[in-house]
């Protein structure tokens, strides 16, 4: 056995569903999820079923994972322009404010006149943490023209297009502050396993061409973030007539990484530039250092659905074989996961913040 120890890994971009929609994930079983994938960190979005929108409605959220996390969580904000007012209330809380110009679960979704409104506020209250944006296509150059205005630090979650990542990388050479996320599912499946996954690969951005997926990885050099965009439905939604967009990806967003390392598609140190170095430093998040990880690199398995943890019970990638598998985590000396098993009660996580 080959034994690789890390770092806690960080994924910025998960949707834990709790509160309001606990049928589908809960604190409890998304942080589960998240250690057995070798995630001690994670951040979780606004667009829950009533919108994280308000100063009471957050600190009522974090209360809720206070009594149930096992891994640390971080939160993020959301706006329709219509809170400005909340910002201050809410900058020693938050991770950043994530804004959504395209559709996408819960329809939480911005009219581009309040765009500029919305920058300048957080602007001039949280300067130095990022705004978050769900942007597609002809929305990414929005976004671009905004950062070219007000030179606020933009990360633009999860592209998928050639066309998108091509915007990004010039907007980077001409030193503006913007980066980027780009998640498993686009790494690793297109549209041709859409037409076989049915609802299972209906997400939000869509699969894409092969072409795009090939450019993702030519140049993943100027992406700096590997994010799960973790978005648990249960199986009854994803086979109803309208079936809702996002797939869970916590869990084995490590396993599908590992395997293009023993691949040669990708290095140890691209993982972790990717899923730690990287979202520490554009969130800002410090983690104790007896927080780790480790790695059987040898192992091969299966994922299958009946072993994960997210009480969403499903993955796309169902049936895959993978190399690498996580045997422990710790959190702050503590191990926390070993060979498959939760070893500790809820509330061992923290809730995190930055100042």
């Amino acid at each position: 056995m080959k034994t690789l120890v890390l770092p806690g890994l960080i994924d910025p971009h998960v949707h834990l569903r709790d509160p309001g929609q606990t049928k589908k994930e809960d604190f409890y079983t998304g942080t589960c999820a998240a250690l057995a994938g070798g995630f001690t960190t994670i951040l979780d979005m606004p667009n829950n079923k009533i919108p994280i929108t308000s100063s009471v409605i957050l600190n009522k959220k974090i209360l809720i994972a206070q009594k149930k996390i096992i891994s640390d969580v971080g939160f993020y904000f959301g706006s329709l322009g219509d809170n400005l007012n909340e910002f201050a209330r809410v900058k020693d809380k938050v991770f950043g404010l994530k804004l959504y110009l395209n559709q996408t679960t819960g329809n939480f979704l911005i009219d581009k006149k309040n765009l500029e409104n919305i920058f300048k506020a957080w602007t001039e209250i949280i300067p130095k943490k990022p705004i978050l944006v769900h942007a597609e296509e002809r929305s990414v150059r929005d976004i671009i023209e905004i950062i070219q205005k007000i030179k606020h630090t933009v990360h633009i979650c999860h592209i998928s297009l050639k066309s998108e990542l091509k915007q990004i990388i010039k907007a980077k050479k001409e030193n503006l502050p913007i980066t980027c996320g780009v998640t498993p599912h686009h790494l690793f499946l297109t549209e041709k396993d859409e037409k076989v996954l049915g609802p299972f690969g209906r997400m939000k951005p869509p699969l894409a061409t092969r072409k795009d997926q090939d450019f993702l990885w030519k140049n993943l050099s100027f992406i700096d973030v590997v994010e799960s965009d973790h978005a648990p439905h249960t199986i009854e939604e994803k086979k109803s007539k309208n079936p809702p967009f996002g797939v869970p990806g916590v869990e084995t967003t490590l396993p599908l990484l590992l395997t293009a390392v023993s691949d040669g598609r990708l290095t140890i140190d691209d993982v972790l530039r990717l899923c730690y170095k990287n979202p520490a430093k554009i969130f800002n998040i410090k983690q104790n250092k007896e927080t780790k990880i480790e790695i059987d690199l040898d192992k091969s398995y299966f994922i299958k659905n009946e072993k994960l943890f997210t009480k969403c019970g499903w993955s796309p990638f169902n049936g895959w074989r993978v190399k690498g598998q996580i045997r422990k985590v710790f959190i702050r000396g503590t191990k926390v996961f070993e060979n498959g098993k939760i070893l500790v009660k809820s509330g061992l996580g923290q809730v995190v913040y930055v100042s």
